[in-house]
């Protein structure tokens, strides 16, 4: 008739222990250790909010590190033991995704870009010259991906990356689009200037926006690149009377040709270009080979980027 608390004064025990071994009598008429599958778990349930605990804290910590902060309350498990309780409470080891670092001002500015324009009109983001540049490699980082192979033999020949001393060779290019389509593209020789930039937009923007098909009042878009803004390129713009859209730094993701470069990387490499001729012709002949429809859809869904960076207080987005 004594209480857990009585019960546990007198025979030196917690109360916890006490309260399990009474509720384990009363459903099983017993207190000896049961028939159970497989063997119990080392990872105490104190241990594993631990875990939970420090890898939300800090997500880079490893699962040596997290092994050893278990040994200081002896708790001795392999790493492995650690990954697999981690993946069972929706903790999953994934490559950190790679995004422009922010700063307050950025950030400021991205939400600021988002809230204004969040109701434009269709027809305004359908009368946008959309521009970036971009460099595309010969052999580079895009050729890497997962293989299947046996033990011992990592170093077949099928089973390796072949790499070229400084990355085999590039281009940069420049390209523009909008909704109805790609424009041009220009590949770009030697060091990219606010002259160059000038001379590509000179060649480039009027004939892109004419083939196009764009109204009368067209925006053009362009990043904040030094070349960009520099003092002769406003001047430049200015005297051509091209408006441009005024956009916010460290913001790939609110520009949809990116998605495009992806595209165009991907089905270069797809054709395999063994020197810098070849790469820059599959760069122009992919260009002109993406389809109008993937760009009027890449326009028509552009509010929705702008939500995303609402939604994210103009933090980085899935984008």
């Amino acid at each position: 008739g004594n209480g857990y608390k009585a019960i546990s004064k007198a025979l030196g025990l917690q109360r916890t222990t006490v309260r399990a071994i009474i509720h384990k009598w009363q459903k099983h008429g017993t207190v000896v250790n049961l028939p159970r599958s497989g063997r119990p778990t080392k990872i105490t349930p104190r241990a594993q909010r631990r875990l939970i605990r420090e890898v939300t804290k800090d997500p880079r910590t490893t699962s040596k590190e997290l092994q050893a902060s278990l040994a200081s309350i002896k708790v001795s498990v392999h790493d492995s033991t650690i990954r697999k309780r981690l993946g069972k409470n929706g903790l999953h080891g994934r490559f950190p995704r790679r995004k422009p670092l922010l700063s307050k001002k950025n950030i400021r500015a991205r939400l600021n870009f988002a809230k204004k324009h969040l109701n434009d009109c269709q027809d305004f983001w359908e009368n946008t010259l959309w521009t970036d540049e971009t460099k595309v490699e010969l052999f580079g980082r895009q050729m890497s991906r997962y293989i299947w192979r046996k033990r011992n033999t990592a170093f077949q020949k099928k089973n390796i990356i072949p790499t070229v001393k400084y990355g085999g060779g590039s281009v940069m290019v420049w390209g523009c689009f909008a909704a109805s389509g790609p424009g041009r593209l220009a590949v770009i020789d030697g060091t990219m200037n606010s002259t160059v930039y000038q001379k590509i937009l000179k060649e480039n923007v009027r004939p892109s926006v004419r083939q196009l098909k764009l109204k009368r009042s067209w925006v053009l878009q362009q990043d904040n690149d030094p070349k960009h803004t520099s003092k002769s390129t406003s001047e430049w713009l200015k005297k051509n009377k091209m408006k441009t859209l005024e956009w916010p730094s460290q913001s790939p993701d609110l520009n949809p040709i990116e998605m495009l470069w992806h595209d165009l990387k991907k089905a270069v490499h797809a054709r395999k270009p063994s020197n810098k001729a070849e790469l820059q012709q599959f760069c122009k002949d992919e260009w002109a080979k993406i389809p109008p429809e993937r760009c009027k859809r890449l326009i028509a869904s552009y509010r929705k980027r702008l939500i995303a960076v609402i939604a994210a207080k103009g933090g980085p987005t899935s984008y």
